[in-house]
């Protein structure tokens, strides 16, 4: 199919997702999908793709420091009588003593708020630190699988596997492979799911697969003429367990 051809070349199914195209390549592209089931299904796992790595990671800001700072002192009110002069002064030592106490208070009470600030900006700031990692991690991801010279392929289950599915991008301008394992089974501890290119005949590994990762980068072999995907003992096999080969596909 000529159309499917243009649109997995050019990469228009990306473009289609992050609305670039022209409104004659959107028409293209849905009647595509719409007839080509296979396509569909490509998009689709794509598609799913693009929304985990656009998602972000939710970060629970601190407390807001709430201030409790007395605004009033109880006044004392001075009734008009002819006090003597020691009268006063003892009056005014009273106040001064007691405005002393209580600025005192109040400055250690400031003291601890800006202490605690403090230990909550090095913990935001941390937590911010920790997030511009992860967005430039996402976003490094996000520009290889969204990249014109990336062939996305599907990996469908065998028998061994009917529910498997596994979603590979390949750039071989760049030489760069990366796969979402997201779709396969959990292995038991002792087992790992293994990449393999097959080069005229000979299977060289590309590299373990870990389901607890979004995206994992594979090692890319030149000339390989498909990828082959064996569940192996853990930490990988230096060849292939052909009876435990559940997918593959023709590059």
């Amino acid at each position: 199919m000529m159309e499917k051809k243009k649109i997995l070349e050019e990469g228009l199914l990306e473009r289609y997702i992050s609305g670039e195209l022209t409104d004659e390549l959107t028409q293209m592209v849905e009647e595509a999908l719409e007839q080509d089931k296979s396509l569909r299904e490509l998009f689709d796992a794509m598609e799913a793709d693009f929304e985990r790595l656009g998602l972000e990671q939710a970060i629970i800001p601190p407390p807001n420091v709430k201030n409790k700072l007395i605004n009033t002192i109880e006044s004392t009110q001075i009734q008009k009588t002819n006090w003597l002069p020691f009268s006063i002064a003892a009056g005014f030592a009273i106040l001064f003593g007691l405005s002393t106490v209580w600025l005192y208070v109040q400055w250690q009470k400031t003291q601890n708020n800006l202490i605690t600030l403090q230990e909550q900006t090095s913990d935001l700031q941390g937590q911010v630190e920790k997030l511009a990692s992860q967005f430039e991690l996402t976003y490094t991801r996000f520009e290889n699988i969204n990249n014109p010279d990336v062939v996305p392929l599907v990996l469908y289950g065998n028998e061994k596997a009917p529910n498997s599915k596994v979603v590979a991008y390949v750039n071989h301008k760049q030489q760069l492979v990366f796969v979402n394992p997201k779709g396969l089974p959990t292995l038991p501890k002792n087992k790992t799911y293994q990449m393999w290119s097959d080069v005229n005949g000979e299977m060289i590994s590309m590299g373990t697969l870990s389901t607890a990762e979004e995206l994992v980068p594979l090692k890319y072999i030149e000339n390989a003429e498909s990828l082959n995907l064996t569940i192996e003992p853990e930490g990988g096999s230096a060849h292939p367990t052909v009876e435990e080969l559940i997918s593959n596909v023709i590059l």
